[in-house]
């Protein structure tokens, strides 16, 4: 866009009063992010203001109309059937601008609309075979899908318009009556070098007097023989006509088409609300990072009654709001342990999930390119008939059970479960609300009643933290409150210096008690710690204890600069300290486990070093009552691994004789001796560097023998929201469309080739095009989002004892396994005379799930039950169809840029 356009510099002015409404919400709401106004003009007021960085090809390319927000709240939901021509004429660059136009055209599509792609000469080419005669919904994986086909289009033969139009009246038409849909707009799009007739026969059969469908045409190329008919087509249908000459203009030609959609709405005066679905974004909080956010957009309009027939939107405005605050309200410490508040679109994406990941390769934390369009049932994809999924989609209030199979420790280790999930819709959004309660949890509570004072004096223990991401107090309300920290608000609450704090009191009186129940605990890890100082080890370092209200203590036997694991419970370690998603993990899975028993585990290495050189142990809290026995919190420590392997060889040579020889110890040759916990995992092993490691890797023919006999069952469980790597052929030619330096080699040959067409009369385009782009191909490894299954092992927690034979090819091996008591840890035994080589490794390695092309075609065809959009605005009676769009001409400036460029071009 040009800054000095009178249009943008007249907007900017009167847009300036914006600033003040900005700043005043901003003070009545401080959850409030980002504020902004995108202009149809192009420009972008924000508040508050950045620093805009350009790309890595050094251009600011971010335009507001592009963004689902813009587009959601200016137009309503359409169908869209796009033809592009792709005779002989449309050789060269008018290819490559035509396949610009549609990739930009599928920008302006969100997950309410729905398309398809027609190529055309002599005969119909649909881009995708396999959707052929019907429509898919555009949302990000299906628009990248046909994108890659655009890249296999190809000119020649001759142009067939009739056929195209006929083609495409009957499949919106079709569509239309199957029910699915939009059922509101419906658009054609036609994108070509010319027309030689208008085609009125076929209007007049299909599409008059009501013209229910918009035409809108784009002539690509300066020639300017075919615009009087293309304008004709797009005017006698309530269209808009543009001709695109150069890739530059495809970005602003292409918007054109959504002014048009915008007028009924905009003649209506309807402010129609929207909402998007989620996406990754920062906010003004450096220590918040990227967080999932979801905009709230109107169209904004002149109310003026002269202006009001051409329905001129004027822009579109709207704010972020981070989908956190949209379930602040309800409590995670009434959800229960393994309990979770999610919340999908009228799509069935996710909104909210603990099991949605948008980001990969830990570190680097990378955006997935399809995270706003996971749908829910493939992270609740236990739901195989998608019961729970069509209820929230449709807006139902209900209940619905399943058992299920729950992944943590970065998806290692699994918990089964039955879930009862509670839905409603929530009011006022397109959004639907989901509550999982775990049976076995949540069910019953321990209250206790203490004074204010005890609690007060017990919380300000400094080894006392609350969870930050849970609401104890709100502190978004009054601006003296948002420096605040949840336990900084507790204690001015209580102690009544802050009236205007708004907190919740049955949750504030539980931490009290808990703050007062566990307050000796600290006096018993002080003697511990008095008590350990003679011995020089250290080797536990760190002693934790967790409640069901969110209160942590933590107490160091070692200076702080001395932990092995310096992230361990700090705010980075999402995992391991209580969030507004769930629980701690030791937390978790200490309630698994058989009450006074510990569950022992290796942290799995993210990337630091010292992570695999611990060992984490825990136990849950319980009351003695059968009937009713709620877990009421959760208490470990974390020792060094080297520590705890040291304990488990000096245990392993004790024995039970008279004379305490052993008759066969781990120190013999013959014998491998293992520490296993119950998803097999190493925690000790002779040789140290298979500490971690899966225990069918290290032996196969042992892990086999215990699936077979039962010991430990395996999970099947799959990823739907994974990355895997591929190898994609790419040619040194294969350039981005938008990269300003090949753009300009691109418009250099097509000038060079037009201006040798109008001097000699001569086609040089097929010499042109031959083997001049022909370049070497080659393999180039990309990270792409996949399906993958994988499994996951689980011990069977009946068998205390098993001894087993495995017959290989010429000796038989002989193992034993035994439960270790009060903890989740088997040792295992195995004769090391016989290696059983035969028999494979047992991998936990994810498989990719590859689809045949049937089976894509069916996927791709496949429509889950979706829920349109309650406003439409297709169509208004005072609506200004004259306005449809006009010829361009090429201006005195751009052909005398043309003349320098030729004349630089041949003085080399």
């Amino acid at each position: 866009m040009y800054n000095k356009d009178p249009a943008i510099v007249n907007g900017v002015y009167w847009s300036e009063s914006l600033n003040k409404v900005f700043v005043d919400n901003f003070d009545r709401d401080p959850s409030l992010i980002w504020q902004y106004f995108g202009s149809a003009k192009g420009f972008f007021r924000q508040y508050p203001g950045i620093k805009w960085e350009p790309d890595e090809n050094g251009v600011i390319a971010f335009d507001c109309r592009n963004r689902k927000w813009y587009i959601q709240a200016a137009t309503s939901p359409k169908d869209v059937v796009i033809l592009v021509d792709v005779s002989g004429s449309m050789k060269g660059l008018r290819l490559t601008i035509a396949k610009q136009t549609v990739s930009s055209i599928l920008d302006t599509l969100g997950d309410d609309d729905f398309f398809n792609i027609i190529a055309y000469n002599e005969e119909l080419h649909y881009v995708e075979p396999c959707l052929n005669g019907t429509l898919v919904q555009a949302d990000r994986t299906n628009k990248e899908h046909f994108r890659e086909h655009l890249d296999k289009l190809f000119a020649k033969g001759i142009g067939m318009l009739d056929i195209a139009l006929n083609e495409a009246f009957n499949i919106l038409s079709d569509f239309n009556h199957t029910g699915q849909g939009s059922i509101c707009s419906q658009a054609l799009m036609l994108i070509t070098d010319g027309a030689v007739d208008t085609y009125d026969a076929i209007f007049a059969k299909h599409n008059w007097p009501d013209r229910k469908v918009r035409i809108f045409t784009y002539l690509i190329g300066r020639e300017a023989a075919f615009a009087d008919n293309l304008k004709w087509m797009a005017c006698a249908n309530k269209g808009f006509f543009t001709q695109i000459s150069t890739l530059a203009d495809v970005q602003e030609n292409v918007m054109e088409y959504l002014h048009v959609l915008s007028r009924p709405k905009v003649i209506d005066q309807e402010h129609d609300v929207v909402w998007t679905e989620a996406y990754i974004d920062s906010t003004l909080a450096d220590d918040q990072g990227l967080v999932l956010m979801t905009t709230v957009a109107m169209p904004v309009f002149s109310k003026q009654n002269e202006t009001r027939s051409k329905g001129i939107l004027l822009g579109v405005v709207g704010t972020d709001v981070p989908v956190k605050e949209l379930l602040k309200t309800i409590p995670k410490y009434k959800l229960g342990i393994h309990g979770y508040a999610f919340a999908i679109t009228n799509n069935g994406y996710i909104l909210t999930h603990p099991e949605l990941r948008p980001l990969y390769e830990e570190g680097k934390k990378r955006r997935k390119p399809n995270y706003s369009s996971v749908d829910l049932s493939e992270v609740e994809w236990e739901d195989r008939d998608d019961v729970l999924r069509n209820a929230m989609v449709n807006r139902k209030t209900g209940k619905f059970s399943m058992e299920v199979k729950k992944t943590v420790d970065k998806g290692k280790r699994v918990l089964v479960m039955t879930n009862d999930y509670y839905y409603t819709d929530i009011k006022g959004t397109p959004f639907s609300l989901g509550v999982a309660l775990s049976r076995g949890h949540g069910k019953y509570f321990f209250r206790g009643n203490v004074t204010v004072e005890e609690g007060l004096h017990d919380l300000e223990h400094p080894d006392v933290s609350l969870a930050d991401e849970w609401s104890y107090c709100n502190t978004d309300l009054h601006p003296e409150h948002r420096h605040l920290s949840q336990l900084e608000a507790i204690k001015l609450y209580l102690k009544g210096k802050e009236p205007l704090l708004q907190c919740d009191k049955e949750l504030i009186q539980e931490v009290l008690f808990d703050a007062v129940v566990s307050a000796p605990i600290e006096a018993y890890w002080t003697s511990l710690a008095l008590n350990k100082s003679e011995n020089s080890d250290k080797g536990v370092e760190v002693a934790f204890l967790g409640t069901r209200t969110g209160l942590s203590r933590i107490n160091l036997f070692v200076g702080a600069e001395q932990l092995t694991n310096q992230d361990f419970l700090k705010a980075g370690d999402k995992e391991n300290i209580f969030n507004a998603d769930h629980f701690p993990l030791w937390y978790r899975r200490a309630a698994e486990q058989i009450p006074g028993s510990f569950v022992y585990s290796i942290p799995f290495s993210t990337g630091t070093v010292n992570k695999s050189n611990v060992v984490t142990a825990s136990t849950s809290i319980q009351l003695l009552d059968e009937r009713k026995s709620p877990v009421v919190a959760a208490v470990g420590i974390q020792m060094k691994l080297e520590f705890f392997q040291r304990k488990f060889w000096t245990a392993s040579r004790q024995c039970a004789a008279l004379d305490g020889k052993c008759s066969i110890s781990c120190d013999d040759e013959t014998v491998n001796c293992y520490l296993i916990d119950n998803n097999g995992f190493i925690l000790v092993s002779e040789d140290y560097t298979q500490t971690g490691d899966f225990f069918g890797e290290v032996e196969g023919a042992v892990m086999n023998k215990l699936l077979t006999m039962g010991s430990f069952k395996r999970i099947t469980l799959y990823d739907y929201q994974a990355m895997c790597r591929a190898n994609k052929e790419s040619s040194d030619s294969a350039h981005g469309l938008l990269d300003p330096y090949n753009a300009f080699l691109s418009a250099v040959k097509w000038i060079m080739t037009e201006l040798v067409l109008f001097l000699v009369e001569f086609n040089l385009c097929s010499w042109w095009q031959s083997d001049v782009t022909a370049a070497a191909q080659k393999l180039k490894q990309t990270v792409e989002p996949c399906d993958t299954e994988y499994p996951a092992f689980v011990s069977e927690r009946t068998i205390k004892e098993t001894t087993g034979n495995i017959a290989c090819e010429d000796c038989s091996k002989s193992f034993v396994i035994q439960q270790i008591p009060s903890s989740n840890l088997f040792m295992v035994v195995v004769d090391s005379s016989c290696l059983c080589e035969s028999v494979a490794p047992i991998t936990m390695a994810p498989i990719e799930i590859r689809y045949n092309e049937s089976l894509k075609c069916e996927r791709l065809k496949a429509q889950k039950i979706r829920r349109r959009p309650e406003s439409c605005h297709g169509f208004h009676p005072e609506e200004n169809a004259r306005e449809c769009g006009g010829a361009c001409s090429l201006q005195a400036e751009a052909a005398l840029l043309l003349l320098s460029l030729l004349s630089i071009l041949f003085s080399r």
